[in-house]
């Protein structure tokens, strides 16, 4: 007889935004079992039961990281600590364009290498999926192909739009990646590498993501003056290829933007009624990317690393231009390759992307910064320790659904993100009085409080106490098949 978890009398948020119960959870056997009231007979089937007491805490599903730069990271640090500690137990990666595959080199250049160096040797999709498997990492691993990375694999240059050759190869790489399982598409047009790419070029590559039942993420061509119009690009690329959208990280950003979000959230709820779209957010004023000489004026930079002087790591950049008697410009100039935080948003706007009713909760952290932005290691219990538990902006539900049901369902995870029956047995246990990001922009690398016990695919992999278990069950995970956005 097999053996089983039973989860007792906790607090079960199902992910599905239902009004939480209290009552216990059965697993076994990598799946869910039974919830709520399990019957003798269950139990009965089982030649042991571990029995863990959750009195005090809510049992949820395992949080879902929409929006991560993990790709590397799951394969050189496997144990994942940055995302179990605070409860997460599957990452979406190749974001913003930005994807290990199908690149194959050493030096791959701003932005891929904000994935690091090390890992650019996955030339298929399929190639990918069984390095992952074979890492067993501490997550789950659902993988997005970036436009950006198809460009530079396939383009001799990229100050233009793609010819005609170029998109069919590209394409071509498209196809074999969802065969292999993969999400969809992700677009980083931001970047200058990709600025060239028209709605064409775009569509042409998205198409394919579409014919096989993906999704289109971008990181959107200006999220400063020109937020609106590149907010309609991005739905006409979308509406074109035929495929759902996700808006990456939404803000408005700079002084002169602030504010403007209730220009934005109304048009994404206008654009809402004609394609299905989605947003993701962290909760932060600040966010993290390459050094970029292009500064937007008044806002605060804080030097995350530089490789031509790594001893500026956790310095203003302002501070080092006044050192040296340079403009910021000139300074950042002389710091890159490198990286940053850009203290770029209004508290008030991120707090309206966080309530909007198609925002999704991703942490954007950078786990190859050396001194990361503090979401890498505590975007989701800051989520539930400020904007729930001290703001209020949240109920508790709507916060977890965030982080799970719709995100699984969004993105496609078939049988992820809600407490059900058959359903995969990704669990965090967390006490809600004391969940707390730890991690600050002084002391990036720091535990979030709160999160007692995580399970990723039945095995229990991270406890308050001792921290990583050492139980690895992370896997590829390949999209639901079917048009359906339900998980």
């Amino acid at each position: 007889m097999a053996q089983a978890t039973l989860l007792r009398n906790g607090l079960i948020v199902d992910g599905a935004n239902n009004l939480g119960e209290t009552g216990d959870l059965l697993l076994a056997d990598g799946r869910i079992v039974a919830v709520g009231t399990i019957a003798a007979n269950v139990l009965g089937r089982y030649a042991d039961v571990e029995e863990v007491d959750c009195n005090g805490c809510v049992i949820a599903p395992g949080f879902i990281d929409v929006h991560t730069h993990d790709d590397a990271a799951v394969l050189d640090e496997p144990d994942m600590l940055p995302k179990l500690s605070q409860g997460v137990t599957t990452v979406i990666v190749g974001n913003c364009g930005i994807s290990l595959v199908p690149m194959v080199t050493g030096e791959p250049g701003a932005p891929l290498s904000l994935l690091g160096a090390r890992q650019f040797r996955h030339a298929t999709m399929a190639a990918y999926a069984k390095a992952i498997d074979e890492a067993t990492p501490g997550v789950n691993v659902a993988a997005l192909v970036g436009h950006t990375a198809l460009r530079m694999r396939h383009m001799d240059s990229l100050d233009r739009i793609a010819t005609s050759e170029e998109r069919a190869a590209m394409a071509a790489d498209m196809q074999e990646a969802m065969d292999a399982g993969a999400l969809g598409l992700s677009s980083g047009v931001f970047y200058a590498q990709a600025y060239a790419a028209d709605v064409e070029e775009l569509v042409s590559v998205a198409s394919v993501a579409a014919r096989n039942g993906g999704v289109y993420a971008t990181h959107i061509r200006d999220e400063l003056a020109g937020v609106l119009p590149a907010l309609q690009e991005a739905a006409l690329t979308a509406r074109h290829a035929g495929l759902p959208l996700v808006i990456s990280h939404h803000k408005c950003a700079g002084p002169a933007n602030w504010g403007r979000t209730l220009e934005t959230l109304p048009l994404i709820g206008q654009l809402a009624k004609g394609q299905p779209i989605a947003l993701d957010v962290y909760p932060y004023t600040a966010g993290s990317t390459v050094l970029r000489e292009d500064l937007v004026e008044g806002i605060d930079v804080l030097i995350t690393g530089s490789q031509p002087h790594p001893e500026t790591a956790g310095r203003y950049l302002a501070d080092v231009a006044r050192e040296w008697g340079v403009s910021e410009r000139d300074a950042c100039i002389r710091l890159k390759p490198g990286g940053a935080c850009y203290f770029q948003m209004r508290e008030d706007d991120v707090e309206r992307v966080i309530a909007h009713p198609l925002s999704m909760i991703g942490s954007d952290g950078l786990p190859h910064d050396e001194r990361p932005h503090p979401r890498l290691w505590g975007a989701f219990p800051r989520l539930l320790a400020r904007y729930w538990r001290e703001k209020g902006l949240l109920r508790l539900e709507q916060a977890i659904y965030k982080m799970t049901g719709l995100s699984a369902r969004q993105f496609r995870l078939d049988k992820r993100g809600e407490l059900k029956p058959g359903w995969a047995a990704d669990i965090v246990v967390f006490d809600p009085l004391r969940v707390k990001d730890g991690a600050t922009y002084e002391q990036p690398v720091q535990f979030s409080e709160g999160i007692e016990k995580v399970w990723v695919n039945g095995v229990l992999s991270y406890t308050a106490e001792t921290r990583a278990t050492g139980g690895r069950a992370g896997r590829f995970l390949r999209r639901a098949q079917g048009s359906s956005l339900r998980a």
